[in-house]
């Protein structure tokens, strides 16, 4: 990646991603992740002050998986990640690519004004924009 080229977050994210309600339930948590092709589910605030969770297929195959927890009985509240680290839509993927190193996460929720907007992982930033000529 040159100097002069000025990769966005907002140039390399998903556009797909689904929100859900923290009381839903791990085993519909997998239906929906299955049926939008997504990685991840963010939880939605609860009210104006609140923040965004996020739950991974890696915290349901550990979280409940391996605990031997029923997916049918287990919300998605009780395993997620809040408040989920979000990064600015206009963030140089560079920066976000350290974000993710310095706290050792893979994935992030994009936000334009407060509101997600889509979603960013390191697949997307190397596979979109590392090589943008090609």
């Amino acid at each position: 990646m040159s100097e002069e080229t000025l990769i966005r977050v907002r140039d390399v994210m998903r556009k797909n991603y689904a929100i859900v309600d923290g009381l839903i339930t791990v085993a519909e948590a997998i239906r929906i992740a299955k049926r939008a092709q997504i990685k991840a589910l963010i939880i939605a605030k609860r009210h104006e002050d609140d923040e965004y969770g996020i739950v991974l297929m890696n915290d349901i195959a550990k979280k409940v998986l391996a605990m031997d927890r029923s997916p049918e009985r287990t919300n998605v509240y009780e395993i997620m990640t809040k408040p989920a680290l979000s990064v600015s839509e206009t963030m140089d993927v560079r920066y976000c690519a350290r974000l993710f190193e310095r706290f050792g996460i893979s994935r992030a929720p994009v936000l334009h004004d407060g509101e997600v907007i889509g979603m960013v992982s390191y697949n997307n930033i190397v596979l979109n924009g590392m090589l943008r000529e090609e």
